[in-house]
């Protein structure tokens, strides 16, 4: 690809803005040209802004370390400066509605990160090698707020990136119950051990509104396009409970299943090692190859030393045995802030953009 976009990181200075700007650094196709947060911030060099809350390991780039920071809430501004928007505030849910159809509205295409749209029934929420196709929706959309390039896509919660894709590998064998249980890293919760100490030696057995994600926003994943909105698949049913444990980056999930039609072992695995969705394909830059790999060692997938696979967006999967009560069992993992967060929300980008709608 010839031309490189003009980006916007609305949200830049949090947790998840960061890693934008930190993976977007060296992005063929993307180019950081404006950073956007509150007023707090606004009128202060990047560098500034984040200099006392830095929360990554990886050094602050350097392209966007004078960049000036505007305000986020002056659309027409930040608009001016760039092709789309990647968006990761942290508001509250009607608030980030309406910014994020601000800028929509403002012809800016917008991939967001945050949790206020993905219900919206003509909003695409992606896994890109999962669901590419609900991207037709998007014509829809467009009509609805009246623009001519502006449209809102967005990432689905954190902690599903690790299993969903496992499943949806296996759609064919009719998946019809679910239970999962996910492991959650306290980055997911924008914490680091220094700012959350309490986290330390600690497991809380509590996320906030995280389990009616859980259960919600697969079945809108894997739901079809019908007239102007995505209606919701019927099946799999799915239960979740969600643990905040005392690692750093990582969400881990035990996984039981049932199937209409079931497979063996042996399907299962080589479906897992043979699949590809649209990113693979197309050789977009952030899709890894292969998607999703299979351990075979009794002890992984582990959160340290797997988090990481093909820089942060493969699926590891392991441990895939039968069950007394599920047919099957398994643990999943990937990285909550590069999959799950900022890394995915870029390939949704890069797979816009090859397909056409970032023009």
């Amino acid at each position: 690809m010839q031309k490189k976009y003009r980006v916007g990181v609305i949200g830049a200075t949090g947790m998840v803005g960061q890693r934008f700007v930190t993976l977007l650094a060296e992005h063929p196709w993307f180019q950081v040209t404006a950073v956007a947060a509150s007023s707090r911030s606004a009128g202060q060099t990047y560098a500034q802004a984040v200099a006392n809350r830095w929360l990554l390991s990886t050094p602050l780039p350097q392209s966007v370390a004078d960049l000036l920071v505007l305000n986020a809430s002056c659309v027409e501004q930040v608009a001016s400066q760039v092709d789309f928007v990647f968006c990761a505030v942290e508001m509250d849910a009607t608030a980030t509605r309406e910014l994020e159809e601000s800028y929509a509205r403002a012809d800016v295409p917008v991939v967001s990160n945050n949790s206020a749209h993905r219900m919206t029934p003509d909003v695409p929420m992606l896994i890109p090698e999962v669901n590419s196709q609900h991207l037709e929706v998007i014509t829809a959309q467009k009509r609805r707020l009246g623009t001519r390039r502006g449209f809102i896509v967005v990432k689905p919660n954190c902690s599903l990136q690790s299993y969903v894709p496992a499943i949806h590998a296996l759609l064919d064998f009719e998946p019809t119950e679910v239970l999962v249980c996910t492991y959650q890293a306290i980055s997911g919760a924008g914490k680091t051990f220094a700012t959350w100490p309490e986290m330390v030696d600690n497991v809380i057995p509590y996320i906030a509104k995280e389990e009616a994600k859980s259960e919600q926003e697969p079945r809108k994943i894997w739901g079809q396009v019908e007239g102007d909105s995505i209606c919701a698949a019927p099946k799999p049913h799915i239960t979740a409970q969600c643990i905040r444990v005392p690692v750093s980056d990582g969400h881990l999930a035990a996984v039981f299943v049932n199937f209409a039609k079931k497979p063996s072992r042996e399907e299962i695995i080589s479906r897992w090692a043979a699949y590809e969705g649209e990113p693979q394909k197309l050789e977009l830059p952030s899709a890894p190859l292969p998607f999703i790999r299979y351990l075979k060692e009794e002890d992984r997938p582990q959160t340290r030393l797997d988090r990481d696979y093909a820089n942060g967006m493969g699926i590891s999967v392991g441990r895939l045995r039968e069950d007394n009560l599920f047919d099957y069992k398994f643990v999943c993992l990937s990285h909550n802030t590069v999959r799950g967060a900022a890394g995915g929300a870029i390939l949704i980008a890069e797979l816009l953009a090859a397909k056409g709608y970032l023009d």
